[in-house]
């Protein structure tokens, strides 16, 4: 069956519809297994239960006992946080359907006629310079190991660290198609993650949540510019500034960075989860002109009528490498992610920091593929149904 025919069919089994959270959003069941309303609450869940269940080891040999089943629950909600955190999180603002548009020099600050001059560079040393208009579509798989490491707790006195280093091996599946369109296909352990966008609503789907669309702009994939279309990238650079140089391994390179401004930022607020900031910053090689390294930062601030509000800070940093030329385009082809979920207080001392990984590959990347069409991007139909229903 072809992949277009396919999601002409397929239908999500029901969920209630609820709007994707970026960062942590743990589908921890309540003991009569219907499904928990505040994806805020299945995080702290999941904090608790880092606290009960003890590092690797302390379950003893027997895999029958309380404590082995604990672990075992504790791994899958590892893997759960993993993929919430690094499966398919989005850029911070959307793509400039003008993006690389002449601008006047003399008009702008020089922060941002120089991230203007950068990302001309940029455009010339990945070959997307020399096509215009770009791609129509492209098609690329991959592979992936999630890595989880350890959780840091402090008390302002001391400091625990828990948890083990344990990995994960998966795989992933892309379609994109101008514009605005993407899908994506990750599975890792038996656990799938299923996202898209038809050029007007973003969506995701997990066994453990359901389906979920995305609140605020459309924006794009984050896994689709960090090295797999240059174009895309240059796009969200479009309006950056120059803060300087820093230099990232062996490369001495130009930071650029742009920022969600507020009034799109508030289009993603969630009950009591209100998003602070989402920031983006590329980091350019003056040598080569490539991107090699890509880092975003994304503050929650969470209301409790108990307690004080608590900070949840979501950062991810990428390395880009491996670059390769694909029909006269540099695309990379493997990486490293890092990404350390961050949650404090504005009074409490207490603190928790979560580190987890992701090594990716590009297998195969086909741009203009043949027989790809709008059917391959349809939502699923309760995404469907409740944004027509919606005013």
């Amino acid at each position: 069956m072809s992949s277009a025919s396919f999601r002409r069919k397929q239908r999500w089994s029901p969920q209630p519809l609820t709007p994707l959270m970026e960062g942590p959003d743990l589908g921890i069941e309540d003991s009569e297994g219907s499904k928990k309303e505040s994806s805020w609450d299945l995080i702290r869940d999941w904090f608790k239960m880092q606290r009960i269940v003890p590092g690797s080891g302390g379950g003893g040999s027997n895999s029958s006992s309380p404590m082995s089943s604990m672990q075992g629950s504790v791994k899958t909600q590892d893997l759960r946080l993993l993929l919430g955190v690094l499966g398919c999180p989005l850029a911070p603002i959307p793509i400039r359907k003008n993006p690389i548009s002449p601008v006047h020099i003399k008009d702008i600050p020089i922060e941002s006629s120089t991230a203007y001059y950068i990302i001309q560079q940029y455009l010339a040393a990945t070959g997307c310079s020399k096509h215009d208009g770009g791609a129509k579509s492209m098609y690329s798989t991959g592979t992936v190991k999630l890595i989880r490491c350890e959780t840091e707790i402090s008390t302002g006195k001391n400091v625990r660290t828990l948890g083990s280093r344990s990995s994960e091996n998966g795989c992933f599946v892309l379609w994109q198609m101008s514009p605005g369109m993407w899908s994506l296909e990750l599975a890792v352990a038996g656990h799938k993650v299923v996202a898209g966008s038809d050029g007007k609503i973003v969506w995701r789907h997990t066994p453990w949540l359901g389906a979920h669309a995305a609140k605020g702009p459309q924006r794009p994939l984050r896994r689709i510019i960090q090295g797999l279309d240059p174009r895309s990238t240059a796009s969200l650079f479009a309006k950056a500034q120059c803060l300087g140089e820093k230099r990232i391994g062996d490369d001495d390179c130009f930071v650029l960075k742009v920022t969600a401004d507020r009034a799109a930022v508030m289009e993603r607020n969630e009950g009591p989860a209100e998003v602070i900031r989402h920031v983006l910053y590329g980091y350019f090689s003056q040598r080569s002109g490539l991107m090699i390294y890509m880092e975003d930062s994304h503050l929650t601030r969470v209301h409790s009528p108990e307690n004080d509000a608590v900070y949840w800070e979501t950062t991810i940093g990428s390395s880009i490498g491996d670059y390769r030329d694909v029909d006269g385009v540099m695309i990379g082809h493997q990486g490293r992610t890092v990404a350390t979920v961050f949650r404090f207080g504005e009074t409490s001392m207490h603190h928790s920091r979560t580190r987890m990984e992701e090594i990716w590959n590009i297998n195969d990347v086909v741009f203009n593929v043949p027989g790809l069409s709008l059917d391959s991007f349809i939502p699923p139909a309760e995404i469907l149904e409740a944004s027509s229903a919606s005013p």
